[in-house]
């Protein structure tokens, strides 16, 4: 009984259901005209939007089950899934070589410049300054700067005869660092990526404390995750026509809609690193943050790779010289700021001030 309670308070399952029966009966009259693809557009954005907050939701449920870092780690995963999903569709619909390497970049961006960044403010102007593990910091960090030279510079000095075996190698390679990096996440290293605080224990009358227990149905929030990653990719199929109708009508790059594809997928985490901002938990937001970066690369690389050599589709991952410059910033901006502990407000400004120019510099 109380299951079903809890069911009809899924709203963003509903509307999910409610906007692909609309909007899949209108198709043909929305796509017809630049009103109707801005409808459908605005429709289906809002929508994938509001199921990705479901998304955030059932995942921070889970993580409230089963405690760091597992719970960011689903939630990472989460999101990533989304992303690999809308961007195979996306492809497929557009058969655009760089819509891959332009998603990765912008997801990048997004994880560290305005999630970190902004939840950094948040908690500096309220808290003054944050602590987490460093050692979390610097294991992502060592990791981003490896997945993204094997996977999106190398390309720029190999042979092109040797691309195609190249990539299939990065497949192995990626799955193995993603296996190794998780395992030090979960098991051998797991205190690496926790932080914990003397308030956190609860006590009872007598004096005893003991961890806080939750009553959650982990069951329950997990079949819904998984009930809203799939409408999100069902929407992404019938967004990926109207935003290529969009782009196209206003002769607008495809890189935004690659950051499109990047802001519905960091929905669910920028949503959940600000809650963690406002009560004090900075190493759940860098968790977030430097962990989604990580696992976008070490498992979107290989599934795109996988999915265009399945489908015959032509791939390229090289990043441009633009995109190389703010990606070396960005990494040794985050070299500098993660490595005594603590966030601060300042520290956040600089995160943002790069994600502003990387907005501007995809309009130029």
């Amino acid at each position: 009984m109380q299951l079903l309670k809890n069911f009809s308070k899924e709203y963003s399952l509903f509307a999910a259901i409610i906007a692909y029966f609309g909007i899949t009966f209108f198709e043909h009259t929305l796509v017809a005209s630049t009103v109707g693809n801005l409808i459908g557009f605005s429709v289906l954005f809002v929508v994938i939007i509001y199921a990705a907050m479901s998304v955030a939701h059932h995942a921070e449920m889970l993580a409230e089950k089963f405690g760091e870092p597992y719970g960011t780690l689903i939630l990472t995963i989460s999101a990533v899934v989304v992303e690999i999903v809308i961007i195979a569709i996306m492809m497929v619909h557009e058969h655009n070589p760089v819509l891959a390497r332009d998603t990765i970049y912008a997801a990048v961006m997004l994880d560290i410049n305005a999630l970190l960044g902004l939840a950094a403010i948040i908690g500096g102007i309220k808290y003054g300054e944050q602590p987490y593990n460093v050692d979390s910091s610097n294991s992502y960090l060592s990791m981003l700067l490896v997945a993204i030279g094997i996977a999106m510079v190398v390309p720029h000095f190999m042979d092109a005869a040797h691309i195609d075996s190249y990539m299939m190698f990065n497949v192995v390679m990626f799955i193995l660092l993603y296996i190794t990096f998780t395992r030090i996440q979960v098991a051998s290293h797991r205190y690496f990526f926790e932080y914990e605080h003397e308030e956190e224990e609860i006590c009872d009358e007598e004096g005893h404390c003991t961890p806080n227990p939750h009553k959650i149905n982990g069951w329950y929030h997990g079949v819904n995750l998984v009930v809203a990653i799939i409408m999100i990719g069902v929407l992404s199929e019938i967004l990926a026509i109207f935003m290529g109708n969009t782009m196209k009508t206003f002769g607008l790059p495809l890189s935004i809609a690659a950051v499109g594809v990047a802001l519905i997928s960091a929905a669910p985490e920028l949503i959940t690193a600000v809650r963690a901002a406002l009560d004090n938990r900075m190493q759940t937001v860098v968790n977030i943050a430097l962990g989604a970066s990580l696992a976008t690369i070490l498992l979107t690389v290989p599934a795109v790779i996988v999915v265009t050599r399945y489908m015959g589709m032509d791939l390229n991952l090289a990043i441009t010289p633009v995109q190389g410059v703010m990606l070396g910033l960005t990494l040794l901006v985050s070299i500098v700021n993660f490595n005594d502990g603590e966030t601060n407000m300042l520290e956040g400004f600089l995160h943002v001030i790069l994600f502003v120019v990387f907005v501007y510099l995809l309009f130029v």
